[in-house]
């Protein structure tokens, strides 16, 4: 049987791409902590969705927040010519995604409640938020992508989108009658 361990972590650091070792609370391990958590979140929130098109972004977003783990894993030493990274092409396709999305004008507050499938993806956009903070946090350490720092932004909104989206889907088709007593 294959070991899932290396015991390479037990001081309290781990590896990147390329040969440097960090603590295991160094903010570039909080950011990518955050981003792998969000992409699990987003697993969940893409389970629950019965709209092929929502299920269709989520999934690209996660191939998406890959390669933000990718190129947040980048050291000075890494060889950024082999690591993917998130590109203004990417940044535009969530805002495409956003556009598509026509919520109308909110003029209430949006409780994340009315069924499983939105409290997921409320969960997915909050935790995006966290995350967005981890990688800004970084980001005030050193240069990241300026185009990473633009999609961790408008992921979050697109979640928010989504969920608003969604919720006004589920009004228009009421899943319990209304108790009239």
């Amino acid at each position: 049987m294959a070991k899932l361990y290396t015991r390479r972590g037990d001081a309290g650091e781990t590896g990147l791409l390329g040969p440097e070792r960090v603590s295991k609370d160094d903010p570039r391990i909080e950011a990518m902590g955050a981003v792998d958590e969000l992409n699990a979140v987003i697993g969940l929130a893409m389970a629950a969705q019965r709209d092929r098109r929502t299920r269709d972004l989520l999934s690209k977003i996660q191939d998406d927040l890959f390669t933000v783990g990718a190129e947040l894993a980048m050291t000075r030493s890494s060889e950024r010519t082999k690591v993917p990274q998130i590109t203004s092409i990417h940044v535009a396709r969530l805002e495409d995604a956003i556009q598509a999305l026509d919520v109308g004008k909110i003029t209430e507050f949006i409780l994340p409640r009315g069924s499983e499938s939105l409290a997921r993806l409320h969960w997915a956009r909050t935790v995006a938020r966290r995350a967005e903070r981890r990688v800004v946090a970084l980001s005030k350490q050193e240069a990241l992508n300026p185009d990473l720092l633009r999609y961790m932004n408008r992921l979050s909104s697109l979640l928010y989108q989504m969920a608003v989206w969604a919720q006004q889907k589920q009004r228009k088709r009421p899943e319990h009658p209304t108790y009239t007593g």
